[in-house]
């Protein structure tokens, strides 16, 4: 299994950084997802895949956004309130095969060991706040090495068709030259489409950095600067089903590595407007883009 180590300044540059590694020197790997014709043969290619560290410097740096990821600004943002606000945790329901078993908002703030994630009257234990203890423990301890939450629960979550890819989130802080706290975020994810999921995933996730990092603030009575941001992954994988509409896009990036022109600030004039919109119809019907598994 190829690992392969990945620096840089921004969101976008990192995005396309692994994805030209993976597509370069990743291997081929067939999955459990591959299609095939009425006679058993695979119609797509095996996927490239790659065990992967992409470190981030600066996750807040200009331009933030990619112009190419699957997706738009009003899903980028849904996903950015589904991972840090919640907004959709109403959607884990037990009693429903056809809804979700989690959500990372729901297993980061509300983690409840249980036996059975789909049976509502398994026996669990008392819920915790995971980041709650990282905010606390950051506060009374920052040097601390303990300052982590977990998702999978392993008892439940292995026969389930959808189980969490994010498995850990592990912070530290550390004081730069000026003696100001930073705080560095670390995640591993066992498993992850490199090319529709892995940018809205680190979108959301950074955001979530910025959000403990400020309430660590409140709690310190003192600035905590957001830090640098490492994903680990285990699995960073691009789909065969997908080579023929990214092919195009890696030769774009091989071309010119240059990835501004191909990015957006996050203020854009644009990106604003389609925030907005989609923030007062989220506010108006969380469920407006519901989607079952």
């Amino acid at each position: 299994m190829p690992v392969i180590s990945v620096r840089a300044n921004t969101l976008p540059e990192a995005w396309e950084k692994a994805l030209v590694a993976v597509w370069d020197d990743g291997v081929a790997v067939r999955t459990e997802y591959d299609r095939r014709d009425e006679q058993g043969n695979y119609i797509d290619p095996p996927s490239l895949d790659a065990t992967i560290v992409v470190e981030v410097a600066d996750p807040f740096a200009e331009p933030r956004i990619h112009k190419n990821f699957p997706g738009g600004p009003e899903e980028l943002e849904v996903y950015r309130q589904e991972v840090v606000d919640g907004v959709h945790d109403h959607w884990v329901d037990p009693t429903n095969p056809l809804t979700w078993t989690y959500t990372y908002h729901q297993r980061l703030y509300s983690y409840v060991a249980t036996e059975d994630v789909c049976d509502p009257n398994a026996d669990a234990l008392s819920s915790v706040d995971q980041l709650e203890y990282v905010i606390n423990k950051a506060a009374a301890a920052p040097h601390s090495r303990r300052m982590q939450a977990i998702t999978w629960i392993p008892n439940a979550d292995p026969p389930t068709d959808e189980p969490p890819c994010l498995q850990r989130l592990w912070f530290r802080i550390l004081f730069d030259e000026s003696g100001e706290p930073v705080l560095n975020l670390n995640t591993h994810w066992r498993s992850r489409d490199g090319y529709k999921a892995w940018f809205m995933n680190v979108y959301a996730i950074t955001d979530l950095q910025r959000k403990i990092a400020g309430q660590i603030s409140e709690k310190m009575g003192r600035t905590v600067k957001v830090g640098r941001y490492v994903d680990i992954c285990d699995s960073f994988h691009i789909y065969g089903a997908d080579h023929a509409s990214l092919e195009p896009e890696i030769a774009k990036m091989k071309a010119d590595p240059d990835y501004h022109s191909r990015a957006w600030d996050s203020s854009h004039p644009a990106i604003v407007m389609m925030t907005d919109e989609v923030r007062k119809k989220l506010a108006d019907d969380p469920d407006f883009m519901k989607k079952s598994k």
